[in-house]
């Protein structure tokens, strides 16, 4: 009789950490993190896999981060952000079949560490302009195709939303009500390309515990950390995604 979960001591050795790092991530604290989950797990299964089992833990992080920070959201931020996101993971489910997981992890890690550059290379005035409404409708729908591809959303929106120098809370809280609606919007074509099967999903419960264990050790962090801080580190995050996923994709 076949287990119906993994059973590989491998896989929970790279899949508990990588949950984890996801749930902190989730917070606030160290955002960027979470996109090294996928390339992590894929060290013991396939990407597809690995995005198929953390959909269950993404979304009770996500219920966990807004509730967490249910008063501190931008309204009129999100209401721009998630009509562009959604309109990314359409052209992820559309072309999901047709680009390898390893062009994806090139694209956008690449894409991190330009960003990355020019932040710290050519970095802004005291009161400069916040970045086109152009280039924040493309970033953000990039974030929704690369979340659909890999659950790795958080650099190409971060981009966008970084130079807008929200306060951490408030940075935190619009991320977890914009992932929330992303992520949601990925399960009917999830099941439709047949990645959330019996398998897959009771490997995914067998986590579960971990979501809020990472998700409250975040919030602690984002609701202690000074504003300086909060941005290294989220720089730190996106450096170590933009590398990982690069090197991912070109090897």
């Amino acid at each position: 009789m076949t287990v119906p979960l993994i059973t590989d001591a491998f896989f929970y050795a790279v899949a508990i950490p990588a949950v984890l790092l996801l749930g902190v991530s989730k917070s606030g604290f160290g955002a960027g993190f979470g996109s090294l989950a996928v390339p992590i797990m894929a060290l013991a299964v396939t990407v597809p896999e690995a995005a198929a089992i953390l959909m269950p833990v993404l979304f009770l992080m996500d219920v966990l981060g807004m509730a967490a920070f249910r008063r501190d959201f931008d309204l009129a931020l999100l209401k721009f952000l998630i009509p562009c996101g959604l309109v990314g993971v359409v052209a992820g489910a559309l072309l999901f079949k047709l680009l390898s997981a390893h062009t994806v992890a090139a694209m956008v890690g690449g894409f991190t560490l330009l960003f990355l550059a020019q932040r710290l290379l050519l970095a802004p005035k005291p009161g400069s302009a916040p970045p086109p409404k152009w280039l924040g409708a493309l970033l953000t729908a990039m974030s929704g195709f690369t979340s659909f591809i890999a659950h790795a959303g958080g650099p190409p929106i971060s981009a966008y939303v970084i130079p807008l120098r929200l306060s951490p809370v408030k940075f935190t809280a619009t991320m977890a009500f914009y992932f929330f609606v992303i992520n949601l919007a990925k399960w009917i074509p999830y099941g439709l390309l047949g990645l959330l099967d019996w398998r897959n999903m009771v490997t995914s419960l067998a986590l579960l515990p971990l979501a809020p264990i990472g998700v409250w050790a975040g919030v602690r962090l984002a609701r202690r950390i000074s504003q300086a801080w909060f941005y290294r580190f989220l720089y730190l995050g996106m450096f170590l995604t933009g590398v990982k996923l690069l090197w991912d994709g070109l090897h």
